[in-house]
C-alpha cells in the first residue's frame, strides 16, 4: 500500500519538473507555457498517458523505482533570447528542480530525525516519506538526463550538437518511448539511473543529512 503515498509524491515531483521548464523559458523570453496554462500545479493539465500513467504502472509491476514524466510544456525556440543556450538552460531546469527537491527533503529529514521522539510512529512515517521523496527525485533527475526523446537529456545533447549531427541524432524521436521500454526490459536502467542515484544517496548520508 506504500504506492498510495508514493504516487502523489511522484506526480508532484513531475509537476515541479515541468513547471520549472516553463518558468526558465519564460525568464528567457518565451511565454508559451504561461499562455497554455501550464505554469500551474493542477495535475490535470500535466498528465501524459505514457509518462504519467503507463510508465509508473510498469515500474510498480516490475518492482523498479518509480519513474515517469508529465506532458512536456510548450517551448517556442524562436521566442528565446540566445536560442541555443536558452534551450540548454530550459532543458537543464527539470533535472535541477528534482535535485533541489531531493536536497530540500534531505534537509527536512535531518531536521525531523533530530526532534524528540514524542510520537515515534508518526515521526517514522514522516521520515520514510521524506526518504522516498529524496530517492524518487534523484531517480527522476538521473532518468531525465538519459539522452533519449522525450527526456531532457535528448534536448541537452541536441542543443550541444552541430546542426548536421543534430539532425541525425533527432531521427530517433519517433522511437524514444520504445527505446526507454527496451532499456527497462534489458536492465540497463540499473547502471544508468539506479547506480548514480544510490551514489548520491550515499553522499547525502555521508554528509549527515540522512541519518
Amino acid at each position: 500500500m506504500e504506492w498510495i503515498v508514493q504516487l502523489p509524491i511522484l506526480f508532484f515531483s513531475i509537476m515541479v519538473h515541468e513547471v520549472s521548464h516553463g518558468l526558465v523559458a519564460l525568464r528567457n523570453g518565451d511565454d508559451s507555457a504561461l499562455r497554455a496554462g501550464r505554469l500551474t500545479f493542477n495535475p490535470a493539465v500535466h498528465i501524459d498517458p505514457l509518462g504519467t500513467v503507463f510508465l509508473p504502472l510498469v515500474c510498480l509491476l516490475a518492482h523498479l523505482p518509480l519513474l515517469g514524466w508529465a506532458k512536456p510544456v510548450p517551448v517556442n525556440p524562436s521566442h528565446l533570447a540566445d536560442r541555443r543556450w536558452s534551450l540548454l538552460r530550459v532543458a537543464l531546469a527539470g533535472p535541477a528542480s528534482n535535485l533541489g527537491l531531493s536536497l530540500g527533503a534531505a534537509l527536512l529529514f535531518r531536521l525531523v530525525s533530530g526532534l524528540p521522539s514524542w510520537f515515534p510512529r508518526y515521526q517514522g512515517a514522516l521520515l520514510g516519506t521524506l526518504l522516498f521523496t529524496v530517492s524518487v527525485n534523484l531517480f527522476l533527475a538521473f532518468f531525465n538526463l538519459l539522452p533519449v526523446h522525450p527526456l531532457d537529456g535528448s534536448r541537452i545533447l541536441s542543443s550541444l550538437l552541430p546542426p548536421r549531427q543534430r539532425l541525425g541524432y533527432e531521427s530517433h524521436r519517433p522511437y524514444g518511448f520504445m527505446i526507454i521500454l527496451l532499456l527497462i526490459g534489458i536492465g540497463l536502467l540499473r547502471p544508468l539511473v539506479t547506480a548514480p542515484s544510490l551514489l548520491a544517496l550515499d553522499l547525502l548520508t555521508r554528509l549527515g543529512l540522512l541519518r
